[in-house]
């Protein structure tokens, strides 16, 4: 599935329309150039779901966490790493838990240890114009990515199992 982002309202939509279908233990790859929305789209799927502090980007911090309704939500950025290997040394395995979402940039970075991708979004700049906004493909690579994915498509099926 692919969906023009032309400014950062879209991208804020984006992040309201998916916050609701993410569910405890799925992982989240955000994949994409600095700058092109993945710490936007946290902030409002974290706002969507009702969480009003700071959301900053955890590049220097690895991690940052944040509880809503009693379930955890990580947002990992990995593009400081310059081995893999990095991941497993600071002991980040332990956060991909069944009571927590994990939301993860630069997950190449890790290549090898960080767990799966239940939904890979890949943002990028348009090819011709840098300027016109952005493009996001949603990647489903489980059966709940697919799920979510699904229910993004056909929002009439929402809650529905």
């Amino acid at each position: 599935m692919k969906r023009e982002l032309p400014d950062e309202a879209a991208t804020v939509a984006l992040g309201r329309q998916l916050a609701p279908l993410l569910m405890p233990g799925m992982v989240v790859w955000l994949d994409g150039d600095l700058g092109a929305g993945k710490t936007t789209l946290v902030r409002a799927l974290l706002r969507a779901l009702g969480y009003a502090g700071p959301v900053k980007s955890p590049t220097y911090t690895l991690v940052e966490v944040y509880v809503v309704s009693s379930i955890y939500w990580y947002h990992f950025d990995f593009y400081r790493f310059s081995d893999p290997e990095e991941f497993a040394d600071a002991g980040l395995d332990e956060y991909f838990r069944d009571d927590a979402v994990c939301l993860v940039e630069w997950p190449e970075k890790a290549a090898g240890f960080v767990p799966p991708a239940d939904l890979a979004l890949h943002l990028r700049f348009p090819a011709h114009d840098a300027c016109a906004g952005r493009i996001v493909e949603l990647l489903a690579r489980s059966e709940r990515g697919l799920k979510c994915l699904t229910a993004l498509a056909n929002p009439a099926c929402q809650g529905e199992d």
